[in-house]
């Protein structure tokens, strides 16, 4: 079991980006299976929708989208290069996702070739499919754009 240090490690996002709990199990290059626990005080519950909340579809995507980047990973990559989510396709979302669910995110490769791979995604809720599809991961370099200065002007480097 890999534990959110491990993640951060193979992934670049942190709080509130983050959508991963913990690698449950992994498979590099193969497959994994991840933990999300969805909680009410989670930032987009303030006004998605207060009275009733739901978890954003996006968010849901995103959660899986970075399982299936730690499926993809492999040991061997290169420093700095990580997997980038290029292509949604066939993706549903089935049910809802309330505040105290526990996510169990599902990814596998199906396919690799040269930097891309396609992973089936899906994510469960008490043995129940509330969301799947098929991503497109792309490994790339990881490179955050400049701070704007002032009028819309790049910072100098």
């Amino acid at each position: 079991m890999m534990d959110p240090s491990e993640i951060l490690k193979r992934l670049p996002h942190a709080f509130p980006f983050q959508m991963i709990d913990r690698i449950v199990e992994i498979e590099p290059g193969k497959r994994a299976i991840a933990l999300k626990q969805v909680s009410d005080d989670e930032p987009f519950f303030q006004g998605h929708f207060p009275k009733d909340p739901i978890m954003p579809w996006v968010f849901i995507i995103e959660a899986l989208a970075q399982t299936g980047g730690v499926a993809f990973y492999s040991p061997s990559e290169k420093e700095g290069e990580i997997p980038l989510l290029a292509r949604i396709d066939e993706f549903r979302v089935i049910d809802k996702i309330i505040p105290g669910d526990q996510m169990v995110l599902h990814a596998e490769v199906l396919q690799t070739f040269s930097n891309l791979s396609k992973v089936k995604v899906l994510a469960k809720v008490e043995e129940k499919i509330v969301a799947e599809g098929i991503f497109v991961l792309a490994k790339g370099s990881f490179n955050p754009p400049s701070p704007l200065i002032g009028e819309g002007k790049p910072a100098p480097r």
